[in-house]
């Protein structure tokens, strides 16, 4: 299967697209809405994912009971998108109202990964990026050879990408008039990942006495 079957082309509002920061969405997004194909019917589901630039590829993770990931693990077709939601706009009149944004399509076909030395190394990264800070050995224990065993792994290799945005204040036909009725404006909304090594988080001691022997997936 070719890489022309996808279609990247950004044709509503063109001057919003912005491959050159494809790559940059990728590395700060928190979830990938993975979109694939299952006896004809289409489905999308938010996961969590690992993105390593310098080998083109996304990672996923999850049960080896996955349906999602047993068909992408097969070499099926599949899609990510990843929304960086920056800001609320709001406008003096109803049809102006958006949203500022920066948004990354991907699309790839992927294959299980086994080895457990190339899934210890994602998943440190994947933790460092989400909880910033956090180091294994010191932090969390890394997984043992019996959780790898029940994690079905995914390499996504990305064929194409895409990228778009928008940006800046409402563009109603009276949101420059300050005598106007109604308010315009945008609402910043945060960036990145909450979460600091050194935060005032508190610890969840609730079952420090029976640890978990499974990952959640399972």
């Amino acid at each position: 299967m070719t890489t022309s079957m996808f279609k990247t082309k950004i044709e509503r509002h063109p001057e919003r697209a912005a491959t050159q920061e494809a790559i940059e969405i990728l590395k700060e997004g928190l979830v990938a809405h993975v979109g694939f194909i299952d006896e004809g019917l289409p489905y999308v589901i938010p996961m969590s994912y690992e993105y390593d630039a310098e080998l083109e590829a996304v990672y996923l993770h999850g049960s080896l009971h996955s349906r999602a990931l047993k068909l992408i693990a097969a070499g099926a077709p599949v899609c990510l998108e990843i929304t960086l939601l920056e800001g609320l706009v709001y406008s003096k009149a109803a049809m102006f109202h958006s949203m500022n944004y920066r948004s990354a399509l991907a699309f790839g076909h992927g294959q299980q990964v086994t080895a457990h030395d190339e899934m210890q190394r994602v998943f440190a990264q994947m933790i460092s990026r989400y909880f910033e800070g956090r180091q294994p050995g010191i932090d969390y224990l890394e997984a043992p050879a019996k959780h790898l065993d029940q994690t079905l792994f995914v390499k996504v290799q990305i064929d194409k990408l895409s990228a778009k945005q928008r940006q800046g204040g409402p563009n109603g036909p009276k949101d420059r008039k300050p005598d106007a009725i109604g308010s315009a404006g945008v609402v910043t909304m945060p960036r990145g990942c909450p979460f600091h090594a050194q935060s005032n988080t508190q610890p969840d001691t609730h079952n420090q006495t029976q640890p978990k022997q499974e990952p959640d997936h399972v």
